[in-house]
């Protein structure tokens, strides 16, 4: 197998995104989202674990376990999904994606009884390489319902970290790394509402993607 051309390195930043094959749907309905948000909370963290089936109904199982990975923003589109995450352990990236991936995509093909690939081939990564390129990122990721007009308003979104960020949801989300860079969630909005228009004109961090069509 070949060397990925990004390399992931423990304590780095990767943005890391994949879609449905032949850009199909790869959410369709409230229980996809929330099941896909189980499973990567299942597959974030390290050591043995309980049946996914038992974990569901008691998320607060994996609280002590050590994270290979720490989400620190993502953002669930129809047809794709972002992640920002930072490498815990060796291996932890591309163990936790291809699990979560794997594991997703049993479930969606036998409750939609289909069979074959739901994403089209290995997940894409970039390396974050800057701080300002961290809070650029993150406003990217959250602004995809609006830039993909999707949503009218942000905050209508639930599939993303941005409540979170916001104080008006529940934690999953490492994100000390780019809230403490500002003075309240407040200053946070604005920072990521300010470049709504930017964004869907130029794409800013499309040359990072420049093979990936949303």
């Amino acid at each position: 197998m070949p060397s990925r051309v990004v390399p992931f390195v423990n304590n780095e930043y990767y943005h890391i995104f994949n879609r449905g094959v032949a850009k199909m749907p790869i959410f369709n309905n409230v229980f996809d989202y929330k099941h896909f948000i189980s499973t990567l909370l299942y597959y974030q963290v390290d050591g043995p674990k309980p049946r996914f089936s038992f974990f569901r109904k008691k998320p607060i199982a994996l609280e002590n376990n050590i994270k290979i990975v720490d989400i620190i923003c993502y953002c669930l589109m129809p047809n794709h999904f972002h992640f920002l995450l930072r490498q815990k352990r060796e291996n932890g990236i591309t163990e936790f994606v291809s699990k979560l991936s794997n594991s997703y995509t049993r479930y969606f093909n036998v409750k939609n009884e289909r069979v074959g690939p739901l994403f089209q081939g290995e997940f894409k990564s970039v390396h974050v390489g800057s701080n300002e390129q961290l809070l650029h990122l993150s406003r990217y990721i959250h602004l995809n319902p609006l830039i993909g007009y999707v949503v009218k308003e942000l905050k209508e979104y639930k599939w993303s970290s941005y409540l979170e960020y916001l104080g008006l949801a529940k934690e999953i989300c490492f994100k000390d790394e780019v809230l403490e860079q500002f003075k309240s969630a407040k200053n946070y909005e604005r920072f990521v509402l300010d470049q709504v228009d930017y964004a869907r004109r130029l794409d800013f961090i499309k040359h990072q993607v420049i093979d990936y069509e949303q």
